[in-house]
């Protein structure tokens, strides 16, 4: 059928590499072209063609207010009556760094940037300025953005393409990432025995999201929180996907554990383009023009990103965490036991208002149990949602996102979807 999305499609691949502007969004691993949006409010998203969509990739995690939330907005159109790009400090910037500060329990200070991967960058940047070591430890399918150094053994869209990681990488950066499984401390340790002294940070999504939703394991955090203490290397919580979202004050509220540093992305702006890295003071003074480590950005504490991100965070502060959570993962079961009685093994991992449906028998622990997950199954199901209203995202190694104004209706239609799906 030659509908708008698709001639849009033909037109974009003509400029664009694969046709999108991030890997994942082109929907090759589950053998569908990608839907155009128009435009999205609340739980729903309205296609070029006119297609309306119950959304639980929601931006890919920021929006759990709701697409388009009134006060969000509101603040984003005041903000940009004003201009849109000041180049120099703002009063919002200001407003949102100390209201981070306030609600995240291990962030002192924190410098704005323009995305996680920016965050996450200079975060380790820092890390090895502070320590005066090179090498970092992160996870096996561990994603935290798309950064020289992290792209060895990286998950989401590297997993879902199936690309080697590290092409256009020189092998000296690579050389400086060391690998562990996620959720075994036994390795951690012996990574951090194996190279003495070397290593300036280990960064870990607290949850790991980019294998799909992963739980750390009980006292794993807490484990590397020790392990990072007795070697003199620094903590990073990439908290880009859990910050705001499996708790107010993030992973580190939710598990009580603290990080060193703390990155965090695009919910601190509503969605818009927006990043941030903060932690203790002792450390973040290190950053220029305090101190010697230096990093820098025009777009840094935009105008209109900080008023999104403020009245975001403020509308947070009031909102039912526990009450989404319960829903949650009452819908989330519901859902699995809808395809288990399909015949299909199902594993679900849930947290607060973030879920993941794995299409194996085997409880997923780590990236490579995530990998034992059944890739077609997946397709199927996805594109079979997709054809009945239901936005869903298209790799199975991603996690699903409810929100706040996720009502019972989209919830109970969904739920009729994946009953009518054949799989």
């Amino acid at each position: 059928m030659d509908t708008i999305s698709k001639k849009l499609f033909e037109r974009a691949c003509a400029v664009l590499p694969g046709g999108v502007n991030s890997p994942v969004r082109a929907c090759r691993s589950v053998g569908c072209d990608p839907l155009f949006i128009a435009r999205s409010e609340g739980a729903r998203l309205w296609t070029v063609d006119g297609q309306e969509l119950i959304d639980y990739v929601m931006s890919w995690g920021p929006m759990i207010l709701g697409h388009s939330n009134p006060v969000v907005r509101e603040a984003a159109i005041k903000a940009v009556g004003n201009g849109t790009s000041y180049g120099a400090p703002c009063p919002g910037e200001v407003d949102l760094a100390e209201v981070i500060c306030q609600v995240m329990p291990d962030v002192d200070m924190v410098r704005m940037v323009s995305s996680g991967t920016e965050a996450t960058m200079s975060a380790v940047r820092l890390a090895r300025g502070y320590t005066g070591r090179d090498k970092i430890i992160k996870f096996d399918g561990g994603y935290h953005g798309h950064s020289d150094c992290f792209l060895a053994a990286a998950g989401s869209g590297v997993a879902t393409l199936s690309i080697p990681g590290t092409p256009g990488v020189p092998d000296a950066f690579v050389e400086q990432t060391l690998i562990a499984p996620y959720n075994d401390l036994a390795a951690v340790e012996q990574v951090f025995a194996a190279n003495p002294g070397q290593v300036a940070a280990l960064i870990v999504e607290p949850v790991a999201g980019n294998i799909g939703c992963v739980l750390p394991g009980e006292g794993y955090l807490a484990g590397l929180r020790k392990l990072c203490t007795e070697h003199g290397s620094l903590l990073i919580f990439d908290e880009v996907i859990t910050g705001f979202r499996v708790a107010l004050g993030g992973a580190q509220e939710r598990f009580g554990v603290t990080p060193d540093l703390t990155t965090l992305g695009k919910i601190i702006g509503g969605g818009f383009p927006v990043g941030c890295y903060g932690g203790k003071r002792e450390i973040m003074e290190r950053i220029a023009p305090c101190g010697d480590v230096y990093q820098a950005g025009t777009l840094s504490g935009n105008p209109v990103a900080m008023a999104a991100g403020l009245a975001t965070v403020q509308e947070l502060m009031k909102a039912d965490y526990a009450g989404l959570e319960k829903r949650t993962l009452a819908f989330a079961s519901e859902l699995k036991s809808i395809l288990e009685a399909k015949g299909q093994d199902v594993i679900l991992n849930h947290v607060a208002s973030i879920f993941t449906l794995f299409f194996t028998d085997r409880p997923v622990n780590n990236y490579a149990d995530a990998k034992t997950a059944n890739s077609g199954t997946f397709a199927k199901f996805y594109a079979g949602m997709r054809a009945r209203g239901v936005n869903l995202a298209p790799s199975g190694f991603e996690c699903a996102f409810t929100s706040l104004v996720h009502t019972d209706a989209d919830l109970d239609k969904t739920l009729e979807a994946a009953r009518a799906v054949e799989l």
